[in-house]
């Protein structure tokens, strides 16, 4: 009996291993749960509500990376002269986009880093910083 455990241990550990990184299907609920944990610190931080328009959406695991642009429920630009990013603008120094890494934590996800308006690549690093598989930062 002790066999058959191992070999199911085994089994259960190649297959976390060899996890592929994937695109959730917009009917996946993992993809909505991610969405929605996100929505929460962006929106208090924006000030206001926003849906997101993504680009790039890899799972790999318990490991996501998004990136896209947030916009207002309606489909229309953020206003951000309501947000701590409207220096940066007039400043010239944001772009109208975000990427996020999230991690999922006793079967809730949960946002790890995330940056708006980023005129460089914020997550370079991100993977051996938080430990996250590298493929889900690597475009198609």
């Amino acid at each position: 009996m002790k066999f058959v455990w191992m070999i199911y241990g085994l089994l259960m550990l190649s297959t976390c291993a060899f996890a592929q990184a994937h695109t959730p299907a917009l009917t996946d609920p993992v993809r909505k749960a991610i969405l929605d944990s996100l929505r929460k610190p962006v929106e208090k931080e924006l000030r206001q509500s926003v849906k997101f328009k993504v680009d790039h959406f890899k799972v790999q695991g318990d490991w996501a990376f998004l990136r896209g642009v947030p916009q207002q429920p309606d489909g229309k630009p953020i206003d951000y002269r309501k947000t701590p990013y409207q220096q940066a603008i007039k400043d010239g120094v944001f772009d109208d986009w975000f990427c996020a890494l999230l991690q999922k934590r006793k079967g809730v996800w949960q946002v790890v880093q995330y940056a708006i308006g980023a005129t460089d690549v914020p997550w370079d690093g991100w993977d051996k910083q938080f430990k996250a598989p590298s493929s889900i930062f690597q475009s198609d």
